[in-house]
């Protein structure tokens, strides 16, 4: 399976992603360091909300295959300048979080994420479960086997 590196602000589902795609229990946790499974590697929203942390991202995207850049959909602003995914040299990918938020806009978010360079963009809701398979599918490569597929072997 492709490693991935999530970086997004403060509170925007990183931790929350991490634990969904991992099949793990949803519970809150404020992410204080960097936190390297596998293939997850959870940044600190600090690291991409201060400049001077910036290289950090970096930094961690050199061990990952991929990029993904959350946005939560009621986000009232995006911290991704246009443009910014052609920088990497990494596969980048858009996940939009908290999709089902009294407060969300979608559209918006997708439009953030399509203006920052993300050409694939994933909707998902840790929550629930919804589009998690698609993030992990993404991230498939060929002879995985994933955890759903397990069963039936």
């Amino acid at each position: 399976m492709r490693k991935i590196v999530l970086v997004g602000r403060s509170e925007a589902g990183k931790t929350t992603l991490t634990q969904a795609l991992k099949g793990e229990k949803i519970h809150y946790h404020k992410t204080q360091y960097t936190n390297r499974f596998d293939v997850i590697i959870d940044t600190p929203g600090e690291y991409i909300q201060t400049k001077e942390l910036g290289s950090a991202i970096a930094m961690y995207a050199f061990e990952a295959d991929v990029v993904g850049m959350l946005m939560s959909a009621a986000e009232p602003f995006s911290l991704y300048p246009p443009a910014c995914a052609v920088v990497s040299n990494r596969r980048v990918i858009g996940i939009i979080t908290q999709k089902n938020s009294p407060y969300a806009d979608v559209a918006q978010a997708r439009r953030w994420l399509e203006l920052a360079g993300c050409r694939d963009i994933f909707e998902v809701d840790s929550k629930t479960g919804e589009g998690i398979s698609d993030i992990l599918e993404y991230l498939r490569e060929p002879g995985d086997v994933m955890p759903w597929e397990e069963e039936t072997l």
